[in-house]
């Protein structure tokens, strides 16, 4: 073993270009480390990745250095592999291979795990769903659920699919130009200011592409997304020790959550014992290296969880003989912002202990900041409130002014501030004393449009005694899916009709004394930003085919009283 594999440093061996062949004859290469001091069979650890090998090298010392051989694979068609990439539809075969390849290696004790997030947080979920023998663990990270947070979310598209297309084109990675942000700002900016379809943004940023054709002629979950996900069955007969990992701000918390719920729906009783789930105070990137402080707002130092350490103590306890992680207190562990600790549940269920109704009301039209309406224990008593929104406008935020408000994403209120009269704004009474906040909002509103379609975005912010607004949580939906992801019905006359958004992302959250809850409803659009998601121009066709040409303008009406009650349901922990 040591005669083909390079020392690194004294604790690792390394070697480059391993050739993993799968059934149809192709093969992907893998960077194998190896524990120098191995001298006998041990678990082993691999990653199946489409961001090249290079990319997870530390991650690779770092098993090997702990005593796991450790595998960075290039995906199909990616890096130094063979075949055509089909990004997330060829993992699961390919997946199995792997995993049964590596268990017969002479440095493979015949227990093989998985490591990686995001992409590689997803195909361990296929990997897993073809039930190969030697699989014994995964911990998928930040993985999404593909047709439901990517490629879009909700089935609203967004153009960072072009951004991400583009990173992986080809063979090798593309990173400069895929993390030039202002290249890529200013390209949707381009695509945003001409009218265009959304069909034409991949020719618009210069990288035209059959598979965002392809995705986009599937504008809802159906049988082709479907394909892209474990079954029912599959999930029933997953019984592997898995840890889910996804945090409070994770863009693919949605995903990551979808998995879990349905593993712990259909899968036994004895394997749902074996499935552990960590939400933290972490966006998409924190689910890998925790930070204490981004967009905005900073956190504790429970919040900077030693990951790596976590993953190699799970490894230990469902691969060895090792104990069962100490930070493992109970199956569900989440991160309570404000109060800046770690609490515990036996389910996602339990975190919740009830869900409190906040009825909105008006004494006048609440489209802004400084007329806003408001949320009570009683159904309102107003009359309908509303905006109007044109999606030809364009806003005039420049690529300077966007680059701002991301540094400071969670707690900037520019955006808000400059929408009066296309938005619509409710404020809680104050709280009367400290009280967590954990699980999932929910808001029933009956509305109103004048329009065949429109797309709304929906937010809950925590407003501090001095105006410090933090963002809690968001839920997105196209009009016409209102009954259903999958059942599409454009709206027929200008008469309320009830919208129930319960898909939210989950927040952990103690609300201080004298803080506020605000709720906000808006065009997609102008609230995360007009070049930053698919743009429908209402005119209740196939959105990603409409130009600003077809477009027209939609008034929205929210209705608040006995007949038609609208309210937003806070979800109140149970260790409250």
């Amino acid at each position: 073993m040591s005669e083909c594999c390079l020392p690194m440093n004294e604790d690792v061996r390394w070697r480059w270009g391993v050739r993993v062949p799968l059934r149809d004859g192709v093969h992907v290469s893998a960077t194998l480390y190896l524990p120098a001091d191995l001298t006998e069979p041990a678990p082993c650890i691999f990653t199946l990745t489409p961001y090249v090998s290079d990319t997870y090298h530390e991650r690779g010392v770092h098993a090997a250095e702990n005593g796991f051989p450790f595998l960075v694979v290039d995906t199909r068609g990616r890096g130094n592999s063979e075949g055509e990439f089909k990004p997330f539809i060829q993992e699961s075969r390919d997946g199995f291979d792997v995993v049964e390849w590596i268990a017969r290696q002479p440095y493979c004790n015949g227990k093989v795990a998985m490591w990686g997030g995001s992409y590689a947080g997803y195909d361990q979920w296929l990997t897993a769903a073809g039930r190969p023998p030697h699989l014994a663990s995964i911990v998928p990270v930040a993985a999404p659920y593909i047709g439901l947070d990517f490629p879009m979310r909700n089935n609203i598209f967004y153009p960072y699919l072009l951004q991400w297309l583009t990173y992986v084109s080809g063979c090798t990675a593309q990173a400069r130009i895929f993390a030039d942000e202002r290249f890529w700002r200013a390209a949707m900016r381009r695509w945003h200011e001409s009218g265009w379809p959304f069909c034409e943004l991949d020719d618009s940023v210069g990288n035209p592409s059959a598979l965002f054709q392809e995705w986009l002629r599937h504008p809802e979950p159906d049988e082709y997304w479907d394909a892209y996900n474990p079954t029912p069955e599959q999930y029933a007969a997953l019984e592997v020790p898995i840890l889910t990992i996804t945090g409070s701000y994770d863009d693919d918390q949605p995903g990551a959550l979808e998995h879990y719920r349905r593993h712990m729906r259909y899968s036994s009783p004895a394997a749902r014992a074996r499935h552990y789930l960590v939400i933290g105070p972490w966006d998409h990137a924190g689910t890998r290296t925790p930070r204490r402080e981004f967009a905005g707002l900073k956190f504790g130092e429970a919040s900077e969880v030693d990951l790596p350490r976590l993953h190699l103590d799970w490894y230990s306890w469902t691969l060895g003989n090792g104990p069962r992680p100490a930070f493992l207190q109970r199956r569900v562990a989440y991160y309570v912002m404000g109060l800046e600790l770690w609490r515990y549940a036996d389910s996602l269920e339990a975190i919740t202990e009830r869900s409190e109704p906040f009825f909105l009301d008006s004494s006048c039209n609440a489209d802004g900041i400084y007329s806003a309406g408001i949320m009570g224990s009683q159904p309102g008593q107003g009359s309908a409130d509303s905006y109007r929104y044109d999606p030809r406008a364009t806003s005039g935020f420049t690529v300077e002014a966007q680059e701002l408000a991301l540094d400071c994403l969670l707690t900037d209120q520019s955006v808000m501030l400059s929408m009066t009269g296309e938005q619509l704004v409710y404020h809680s009474v104050e709280f009367a004393k400290d009280t967590e906040l954990s699980g999932f909002f929910r808001l029933v509103a009956w509305i109103a449009i004048d329009t065949p379609d429109t797309d709304f975005y929906v937010s809950v912010h925590e407003i501090t005694r001095d105006g410090t607004c933090i963002w809690l949580s968001t839920d997105a939906m196209r009009a016409r899916y209102r009954t259903g992801l999958r059942s599409p019905q454009l709206v027929q006359e200008d008469q309320p009709l009830r919208y129930e958004f319960d898909r939210f992302t989950f927040v952990s959250r103690q609300v201080r004394r004298g803080h506020r809850l605000r709720l906000v409803i808006a065009p997609v659009g102008r609230i995360i930003g007009e070049t930053f998601v698919q743009k429908n121009y209402h005119c209740g066709g196939i959105v990603a085919q409409e130009s600003a040409k077809e477009g027209r303008p939609v008034t929205v009406r929210l209705f608040h009283n006995e007949t038609y009650p609208s309210a937003l349901y806070v979800p109140h922990g149970a260790c409250e």
